[in-house]
């Protein structure tokens, strides 16, 4: 079990876990932090992540940035491979395509499912989903990450 999984289950048992776990994520990546993520699920194979609307994250249209919503893809899609990925294998993201559908409004939802048997040294896609509070599709995400061996310590 990664040690992300492993804090998230642990947290995740007490009220405001998730978001303690949450904060931590961005503790350690604070760039993150811009979109003020919310992990509402973290298990083997799928990640779900919620951002809520708010001025600092908007275009100038008055809806969320387009590199906002891409923020909570790679982290809904980092965290899910980090669930996930055996042990002796590591990755790196190295492109993303993104379709944006609908506006963003509301609160967002990622979700990214990885499987596991996919996951084998060299490019591999993995895909994510945002939804708004309507459950409409707003952006559809694939995100392609180099995946290799861990070198040995």
């Amino acid at each position: 079990m990664s040690k992300a999984l492993q804090i998230y289950t642990m947290l995740s048992k007490f009220p405001y876990g998730n978001r303690i776990a949450s904060r931590a994520v961005t503790f350690k990546a604070p760039y993150f932090s811009t979109i003020k993520p919310l992990i509402t699920s973290l298990k083997p194979g799928e990640c779900i992540i919620e951002m809520k609307e708010r001025r600092s994250v908007h275009n100038h249209l008055g809806t969320v940035h387009a590199i906002a919503m891409c923020n909570l893809c790679e982290l809904t899609m980092g965290m899910a491979l980090e669930a996930t990925i055996p042990a002796h294998l590591r990755w790196i993201p190295k492109g993303m395509s993104v379709r944006y559908l609908k506006k963003g409004k509301g609160k967002l939802t990622g979700k990214s499912m990885v499987d596991e048997s996919s996951l084998q040294p060299g490019d591999v896609d993995i895909p994510v989903e945002i939804t708004n509070t309507a459950g409409e599709t707003v952006a559809d995400v694939k995100i392609t990450v180099y995946i290799s061996q861990r070198r040995s310590s």
